[in-house]
């Protein structure tokens, strides 16, 4: 069997609070690493080959996919291949495990789709930091991050918000969805879209639900001017933008 080490993560590690689908086949790798992501903060779902990561991943999609290379039935590198050429889960952050070291191998882990490759034995200290990384990359709003924009500020660690110096007070919701724009500025999203990315995959809710909580943020932010930024693209969604 193969080892890793793993050593317990200090308190003092930034809580990114991840859903992290461990797509691996060993039952003790499987273990250790579901221990020391939740000591880290993440919440570690648990698969043992590629045909059931799909079938978890259909019924919700993860912040990031944590596989194992060698995997029974289906490889980890077809898993991700596969993950890459469903429209539905292209852009989910993937970080691949193996002991392979070989830089063919490497290669062919990053070529069939992955965001980063470690080989093991690896620290779960290394493990948290690649995690971050890619997560800073493909899934900025789940990191805990400062993120500012024209005049705002927003620390999800604190789960405080300012916009021109003053504290805001937003309930979760209206947090996490100006999170989100914060985190992807400039850019147009549909309604569906932000029901995925804030609410999460598969949660069936009314898509004028995001119409409401919009309405709630930008009550929130017009004694600064700040809902100004949050504009509404007619036939589109909504976007946060610095263009008046």
């Amino acid at each position: 069997m193969e080892t890793i080490t793993l050593s317990p993560t200090p308190t003092s590690e930034v809580h990114l609070g991840a859903r992290i689908l461990v797509v691996e086949d060993e039952t003790a790798i499987q273990e250790l690493i579901a221990l020391n992501l939740s000591q880290a903060g993440h919440e570690a779902t648990l698969v043992g080959d590629a045909q059931e990561a799909l079938e978890r991943v259909r019924d919700s999609l993860p912040d990031l996919v944590l596989v194992d290379w060698m995997l029974p039935g289906m490889s980890g590198v077809d898993l991700v291949r596969r993950l890459r050429a469903n429209e539905r889960t292209r852009s989910v952050p993937i970080i691949m495990l193996t002991a392979r070291v070989e830089e063919a191998d490497k290669l062919l882990g990053l070529e069939s789709g992955a965001d980063d490759y470690i080989t093991k034995p690896f620290s779960i200290r290394e493990l948290n930091a690649r995690i971050k990384a890619v997560l800073r990359r493909r899934a900025p709003q789940m990191t805990e991050d400062l993120a500012q924009f024209k005049g705002l500020t927003l620390d999800p660690g604190t789960h405080r918000v300012s916009a021109q110096g003053t504290e805001v007070d937003l309930g979760p919701t209206e947090f996490k969805l100006l999170h989100f724009f914060m985190t992807h500025p400039e850019r147009v999203y549909s309604r569906t879209q932000i029901l995925d990315h804030v609410w999460g995959d598969h949660v069936f809710i009314e898509e004028r639900t995001v119409d409401v909580h919009i309405r709630r943020l930008r009550a929130a932010l017009e004694p600064s001017g700040t809902d100004q930024l949050l504009q509404t693209v007619r036939g589109s969604g909504y976007r946060l933008t610095a263009l008046p």
